[in-house]
This record gives C-alpha cells, sequence and structure tokens, in this order.
C-alpha cells in the first residue's frame, strides 16, 4: 500500500508494523491467520478429538487413543483465523476543537488514529470497516482486507463533516445490532455525553461478544483548564456561548472532569473494555505503539 494521504505518516507507519493489532479474545473470520477462531480446522494448536468419519484425512488419526480404545478418533485443532476491526469515528461538532497548544483539532488527530489503525490491520490481511457518526450513522464503510479498501476509508474519514450533536449511547446499542461478526471495534471519540448512557452502549457491545477498544480523543485544554483571562467560550453542539472568567472556574470545573474521566474509566475496567486516553499534544506514535505493545 502506499502512503501518499495526508492522514498516514509513513515515518510512523514503518515504525509500528513490527506491532500487530492482535485480538485478545475469539474472533470469527475465514482466512488463516494470527487470531484464535472458534471454528475448528486443522491448524496448529490442539483442541479435542471427533470420531472418523469416511472421507476424513488419515493423516489426523489419533493412533495413541486407536491403541487405547480401538477406536478411529481424528485430532482437531483451534483455527487461526482473520480479524474483523470496526472503527468508529465520532464526527460529532465537539470535535473539531483545537487550543492554542495543540497542533491540530480532536477530530483531525482521531482521523489519523484511524487511518493508521486501518492500514495496520489491513498490513496484517485482516479486515477492516469504519463508521462515522454523531447522533446518527452518517457513513458505514463495511469491513474488508482488501489492500485497496483503504482508499475508500481514507477518503470517508477525509472527508467526514462535523455539524451536529452527539448521541453515543443509542448509536453503540444501534451497531451493537448491526454489527453481526464478532471482532475489535474502536471507538476514536471525546464521549461527550452522559456516561452512564455511553457505558450502557458499549456494555450492549460486549455483550454482542465483541472486543471493545475506547479511544478517548481529548484536547490538552479540555483536561487541564489552562485559561487566565477572561474568556468567550463557544458553544458546540448547540449549547450556549459563555464569557467567563476562568481562575474562579477552574477548581469547579476539574472536579468536574475528574469526576466524569473516572467514572468512565471505572466502568470500562468492569467491562473489561480497554480505556486508551488520547490526548492531541502528545505524539501518535508514541500512544499507539505503547498500546499495541502491551496487549
Amino acid at each position: 500500500m502506499q502512503n501518499a494521504h495526508p492522514l498516514l505518516d509513513s515515518r510512523m507507519l514503518a515504525r509500528l508494523q513490527g506491532v500487530p493489532l492482535r485480538a485478545r479474545s475469539t474472533v470469527e473470520g475465514y482466512v488463516s491467520g494470527v487470531h484464535r477462531s472458534p471454528f475448528h480446522g486443522f491448524s496448529i494448536e490442539f483442541a479435542e478429538h471427533r470420531e472418523y468419519a469416511p472421507g476424513d484425512d488419515l493423516r489426523y488419526l489419533d493412533w495413541k487413543v486407536f491403541g487405547r480404545t480401538d477406536k478411529y478418533y481424528l485430532k482437531q485443532f483451534e483455527d487461526e483465523t482473520n480479524l474483523v476491526c470496526h472503527l468508529l469515528l465520532d464526527t460529532s461538532e465537539s470535535m473539531l476543537y483545537r487550543s492554542d497548544a495543540a497542533p491540530c483539532s480532536k477530530l483531525e488527530y482521531a482521523q489519523r488514529a484511524a487511518a493508521t489503525l486501518a492500514y495496520l490491520v489491513l498490513h496484517q490481511q485482516d479486515s477492516v470497516g469504519l463508521v462515522a457518526f454523531d447522533s446518527e450513522i452518517r457513513s458505514l464503510v463495511r469491513a474488508s482486507s482488501n489492500p485497496s479498501h483503504l482508499k475508500q476509508l481514507l477518503h470517508v474519514m477525509e472527508s467526514a463533516s462535523a455539524q451536529r450533536k452527539t448521541s453515543i449511547g443509542p448509536l453503540f446499542h444501534d451497531l451493537a445490532e448491526r454489527l453481526k461478526k464478532r471482532g475489535i471495534v474502536i471507538v476514536l471519540s471525546d464521549l461527550f455525553d452522559d456516561v452512564e448512557v455511553t457505558l450502557t452502549g458499549l456494555k450492549h457491545l460486549r455483550h454482542r461478544r465483541h472486543e471493545v477498544i475506547v479511544m478517548h480523543v481529548l484536547d490538552p485544554a479540555e483536561m487541564d483548564f489552562p485559561f487566565e483571562r477572561i474568556t468567550f467560550f463557544r458553544g458546540l453542539e448547540q449549547l450556549p456561548d459563555v464569557l467567563a472568567e476562568p481562575r474562579a472556574l477552574r477548581r469547579a470545573y476539574l472536579a468536574e472532569f475528574g469526576r466524569y474521566l473516572r467514572r468512565l474509566q471505572a466502568g470500562c475496567r468492569a467491562q473489561a473494555i480497554d480505556y486508551v486516553p488520547l490526548r492531541t499534544d502528545q505524539p501518535l506514535e508514541v500512544v499507539l505503539s505503547r498500546y499495541l505493545a502491551s496487549r
């Protein structure tokens, strides 16, 4: 695959290619690969025996069992299979935010992360699809392992229009029913919605036996609230604009934001969901390589 797109960094891709995205749990698939499958074939790791049937390959007869039981049994093995990765990209209006300390907006950072992950998944001959969403699904690209699929994914990411409100919880419920084939679901979002509703939606995805990774994309100003002078805060997602003295608000804001993060992180842990913070002032390569190497 050629790197000729602004969302892809050739140097970063070269460094990350040796760190694959592997499934931690069983996934479904049909192509031989590096991930554990629930379907039995004749791969490396032994799973169980089954009785011989006419036409079965005699190479897999277990002669030791025959010696003990005088019956013919075949060895079955865990088949390794291809991964299906579903990238869920938040394109709501709040993702457009960029402070002076950040090199790019949250949306641009999430787009680069999604593009990099899509490239890596396709490079390891697995399948990847994309959902761009706000309060609704705006674009849905079905998963494919064809290398040429990357061009379509990048086009959808790049053309995403961030103009609407977020409604994460109901949308995750919808996707949990749509994404039939279980695999890895990677959410790239600032998750600015009701925490309990969001966690309920994520729980539905887990209930459908997807492995879920939450990549929480935040601007440093949202986390640190560095404002000192009287500031005009522009409302996003239909919220009103506010002129405020930030020093009077800082302590209350940081306390509330801290509670929000703790509730979200605790909810993810309780559901065995990986929580990965992405600050837009941090090098994407460092964050992704550290996370992928830890899996």
